[in-house]
C-alpha cells in the first residue's frame, strides 16, 4: 500500500472534482474528499503534472475549493472470497441490506462498509499440503458456500511465480483475515494466503493456462433463443430493444433456466421501480434446477437510475470481476448486464466535464474500445489444474426510440457474438420472448441441425413477405401456396419460437425436447405439403393444429399426455398431407 498523501481541490464541476497535489498521483487509484464528518470516495480518471480530475461516486453538493483530498495509492477494487453468494452490493460493492440497517433506508452519503464480513468464521477444509508447488490462482482448499465448494487460492498477483506451501492450517473454522497458508516464493520471499483477496475492478483476471473460443452451446431454455440465435458458453450476446419491449423480464427468465452454475446480475443506471422488483421477486424464486432460492446462486449488483452516475461504471466492472472470480474455481458463470447504454450515457457525461472532443452523438470518441475491453472479459479458460469456467456476458441495450442505429447498439453489435433484437411491433402484439427472428443472427453453432434452422429461417421470411404483400393486394390477391406458406411461418412463430412465462412446463424447455420437436415441425409443417381445397380449410386446418400445439406445449416431456397430444396431431396431418408415410412413421 503506498502511503497516502494529500491534495486540495482547485474546482468542481458537478461529480467532476479536480484536486491539485505535490505528491505522486497514480492512474485509477482511489482518494476520498474530507468534506466535514464526510468521506467520500473518488476515482482518478485523468492525470495532468501535479493535478488530478477525478469522478466521485457522490453527489458533490456542499464541495468547495480548498478541501482536503486523501490518496490513498490504491486502485479502485473489490472484495472476493466467501460470502458473495447471495448477496446485493451497490456499484462500489457495498452490502446494501447492511447499510439501510444501519443509516436506514435513505442512502447516506459517504457511508461505506465491508462487503464480507471479518468476523464470519468458515469451515476449511485444506487440499494442499508441505512442499506442495503452486502458483497464483491454484486451489489451497475450500469452505462450504451455498450450494458449492468455494475454493480459497493463491493470490491472482503471483500467477507469474512458482511458490511452495510452507504451511497449512489444517481443518477447522477460521474468519477471512487469519492466514490459511504460508508460501515461499523463488527469490525466499514469503506470501500468505487469507480467504478473501483484493482485486483492482478494471483489470481482467488471468490466472489461467489458456483462453478457449467458445463452441458449447450455453442452454437458456429459450426455443427462440437456443434453436435459431444461440449463444454460447463463454461467448457474448446483446438484447437491443425499445423501453417495454421485456428486455429485464426476458433477463430473469434466462437467469432462472440458463444451465449455468452462477448467475450475476448487474442493474446499471436502471430505474428504482425494475430494481427493486428484482431484488423482492429473486428472494422468493425457487431455483428449478436446485430446488433451493434462486439467490442462494446469485450476486446483484445494484447501481439504479436515482444513485451517482459515476457509480454506474463502477457497478459494470464489480460485476465482471466477481464473474471472473468464480470462474477461477472451473464453474460456468453468466452475467446479466442492464442497460449498459446507461453506462455509455455515464462516460458521456463524465467525457463532457473533461471537455473531451466529443464523437457521434456526444459519446466519447473511446465508446467502442470500453464496450469491447468490457465483453472481451467474457470466455472459456482452462485453468492451471486442467479444469474449465467460463464467463458469459448479456447486455442490454435500451437504444432511444429502439433505433439500432444508435452509436452505443452499434459499438456492442462490433465485439458480441449474438444479437438478439426487440422490436416494439412483436412486444405489442404480445408475442414472447418479443426478440425480431427477421433481425436477429447469431455467430454461434446451435444444438439443432444447420439445415433445419436455416430451412425455419427461409420459412419465416417468406411467410413475413406474403403478409406484406397481402398488406398491399389482400388475401383474395395471393395464391394458394403463398398463403399456406404465410400460415407455415405464423404457426411456427406461434407455437414453437412464442413461450407462455406462466405455464410452468413452458416457459422452459429442455435442449432434448426443442431437437425432437424442432425436427417434427420441420419435416411434417414446415417442407410438408398439404392437401387443402382452398385458403378456408388451410386457415381451419393451422387454426385446429395451433390448439393441439398449445396442449402438446404443456405436457410434461415424454408423459403420457405429451405422448396423446403428439398422436392428435400426426393424425390431423396425416390427414392433410400429401406425404402420408412420412407422418405416421
Amino acid at each position: 500500500m503506498t502511503q497516502n498523501r494529500t491534495g486540495r481541490i482547485v474546482r468542481v464541476n458537478g461529480n467532476m472534482v479536480m484536486a491539485e497535489t505535490s505528491g505522486t498521483i497514480v492512474q485509477n487509484e482511489v482518494a476520498y474528499i474530507m468534506h466535514g464528518a464526510e468521506h467520500l470516495k473518488a476515482e482518478v480518471i485523468r492525470v495532468k503534472g501535479n493535478r488530478a480530475e477525478m469522478q466521485v461516486f457522490e453527489t458533490t453538493t456542499g464541495i468547495s475549493v480548498g478541501e482536503e483530498i486523501e490518496f490513498t495509492g490504491e486502485l479502485l477494487s473489490v472484495e472476493l472470497g466467501p460470502g458473495l453468494l447471495g448477496q446485493i452490493f451497490d456499484g462500489l460493492q457495498n452490502p446494501l441490506p447492511h447499510l439501510a440497517e444501519k443509516y436506514g433506508f435513505f442512502l447516506k452519503r459517504g457511508a461505506y462498509m465491508e462487503a464480507l464480513p471479518d468476523e464470519t468464521k468458515w469451515e476449511f477444509t485444506p487440499i494442499t499440503k508441505k512442499g506442495d508447488i503452486l502458483t497464483g490462482g491454484s486451489r489451497v482448499g475450500f469452505v462450504p458456500e451455498k450450494i458449492f465448494k468455494h475454493y480459497i487460492m493463491v493470490p491472482f498477483q503471483l500467477a507469474a511465480s512458482d511458490l511452495e506451501v510452507v504451511s497449512v492450517v489444517p481443518y477447522g473454522r477460521y474468519d477471512l483475515k487469519t492466514p490459511v497458508a504460508e508460501l515461499k516464493d523463488q527469490n525466499g520471499r514469503s506470501h500468505s494466503v487469507y480467504m478473501q483477496q483484493i482485486w483492482p475492478v478494471k483489470i481482467p483476471i488471468k490466472a489461467y493456462a489458456e483462453k478457449l473460443k467458445p463452441s458449447t452451446p450455453l442452454v437458456t431454455r429459450m426455443r427462440l433463443i437456443d434453436s435459431l440465435f444461440p449463444v454460447a458458453l463463454g461467448g457474448t450476446y446483446c438484447l437491443p430493444g425499445p423501453f417495454g419491449a421485456g428486455k429485464t423480464v426476458l433477463q430473469q427468465l434466462t437467469s432462472r433456466h440458463a444451465e449455468v452454475d452462477i448467475v450475476i446480475i448487474a442493474a446499471c443506471g436502471e430505474r428504482a421501480g425494475e430494481v427493486v422488483e428484482t431484488l423482492k421477486t429473486f428472494p422468493s424464486i425457487n431455483d428449478p434446477r436446485t430446488r433451493k432460492p434462486l439467490i442462494d446462486r446469485t450476486v446483484i449488483i445494484c447501481n439504479t437510475s436515482s444513485m451517482p452516475v459515476a457509480a454506474r461504471e463502477a457497478s459494470v466492472y464489480t460485476a465482471v470481476t466477481i464473474a471472473e472470480y468464480y470462474r477461477q474455481m472451473g464453474l460456468n458463470v453468466l452475467l446479466l448486464a442492464d442497460s449498459t447504454s446507461r453506462w455509455a450515457q455515464a462516460m458521456r457525461e463524465m467525457s463532457g466535464r473533461l471537455e473531451e472532443i466529443p464523437g457521434e452523438e456526444a459519446f466519447p470518441a473511446y465508446l467502442e474500445s470500453r464496450i469491447a475491453s468490457f465483453y472481451e472479459r467474457a470466455g472459456v479458460v482452462i485453468l492451471n489444474d486442467g479444469t474449465k469456467g467460463s464467463v458469459t456476458i448479456g447486455g442490454t441495450v435500451s437504444p432511444a426510440g429502439g433505433n439500432f442505429e444508435e452509436p452505443v447498439t452499434q459499438a456492442t453489435l462490433k465485439v458480441v457474438g449474438a444479437f438478439h433484437g426487440l422490436s416494439r411491433e412483436r412486444s405489442d402484439a404480445r408475442r414472447y420472448p418479443a426478440i425480431d427472428p427477421l433481425l436477429s443472427w447469431s455467430k454461434y453453432k446451435s444444438f439443432i441441425d444447420e439445415e433445419e434452422v436455416s430451412y425455419a429461417h427461409r420459412m419465416l421470411r417468406k411467410s413475413h413477405d406474403v403478409m406484406q404483400m397481402m398488406k398491399v393486394i389482400g388475401e383474395e390477391g395471393t395464391s394458394v401456396a403463398d398463403y399456406i406458406d404465410y400460415l407455415k411461418g405464423e404457426f411456427f412463430d406461434f407455437v414453437y419460437l412464442q413461450q407462455n412465462a406462466f405455464d410452468e412446463v413452458d416457459e422452459a424447455t429442455s435442449s432434448d425436447r426443442q431437437k425432437y420437436v424442432f425436427s417434427f415441425l420441420y419435416q411434417n409443417v414446415l417442407k410438408q405439403e398439404f392437401d387443402l381445397s382452398g385458403k378456408e380449410e388451410a386457415l381451419h386446418v393451422f387454426q385446429k393444429l395451433r390448439q393441439l400445439f398449445k396442449g402438446w406445449n404443456s405436457a410434461q416431456w415424454k408423459t403420457p399426455d405429451f405422448e396423446k397430444c403428439e398422436k392428435e396431431i400426426r393424425a390431423v396431418l396425416e390427414e392433410k398431407a400429401r406425404n402420408k408415410e412420412e407422418i405416421s412413421a
